[in-house]
């Protein structure tokens, strides 16, 4: 059966549920099945003469469920605050008692997080309430959480934040080796940092932190969380300013 069949199929339902909800039944199991086969022709034959129905219903179902999952995740954000927030695991940058928080999840070897880089920084620099919470969510591969256990065990030596800025302006492919030369140019003890990051209690928190991110449906890297908002994707200075704007200034 071919795709056309099919949306002209769920239409034809679409549309006879919502014939049913006019005359008020509750759904289209209440009519009988002589209704039932008198109603399909006719609304086949509309949908058929009229074939912007269809992208109308699936534009009408696909907005349904975006605005099921923002409130779904709004939910959950709501239920782990102390996750999101308060993880001691987690670096923070920024103002540590900023009264505007920034959750970022991100993939050290992600394009659209070192696109996102500068941004972040900017504007913890620019405004002075802010505070990052960054949430390691390694999803391409070995060396991905690799990085990620280096940073991490980064904070040992108190360099966190500049070897995390320093891994996201790398340009050459991420190796083990790649990893501990950079920490050595941000000031690290490189030796040290390969110890530090064999530590099994990485491996935990990023788990705990995949385990967040398939609760919150983020799929993808970078994502940004600001009050009860989550948005998908790279965001410039601009679009962190006008995200903190809509939820501390709604």
């Amino acid at each position: 059966m071919n795709t056309a069949v099919i949306t002209t199929q769920i239409s034809v339902r679409m549309l006879m549920a919502s014939l049913c909800l006019s005359v008020g039944c509750a759904s289209t199991s209440q009519l009988d099945s002589s209704q039932q086969q008198s109603l399909e022709p006719i609304i086949e034959r509309y949908i058929r003469a009229h074939p912007e129905v269809i992208e109308q219903s699936l534009q009408a179902l696909e907005t349904k469920r975006e605005a099921e999952e923002k409130a779904r995740q709004k939910v959950v954000i709501s239920q782990r605050q102390n996750d999101l927030l308060n993880d001691p695991s987690s670096p923070v940058s920024g103002n540590p008692n900023g009264d505007v928080t920034v959750v970022e999840f991100f993939d050290y070897r992600c394009g659209y997080c070192k696109r996102a880089a500068g941004a972040v920084t900017q504007l913890q620099t620019q405004d002075p309430r802010v505070r990052i919470v960054y949430k390691d969510f390694p999803i391409l591969g070995e060396t991905s959480e690799l990085a990620a256990k280096a940073a991490l065990a980064s904070k040992a030596q108190g360099k966190h934040q500049a070897f995390h800025e320093a891994l996201l302006a790398s340009k050459g492919d991420m190796t083990k080796d790649s990893i501990l030369t950079i920490a050595s140019q941000v000031g690290m003890d490189a030796v040290r940092l390969e110890t530090d990051m064999a530590n099994p209690e990485w491996q935990t928190v990023i788990e705990r932190n995949r385990a967040l991110a398939k609760d919150l449906g983020i799929t993808g890297t970078p994502a940004f969380l600001v009050g009860t908002e989550l948005v998908p994707g790279t965001l410039d200075l601009k679009g962190l300013s006008d995200l903190i704007a809509r939820t501390h200034n709604p």
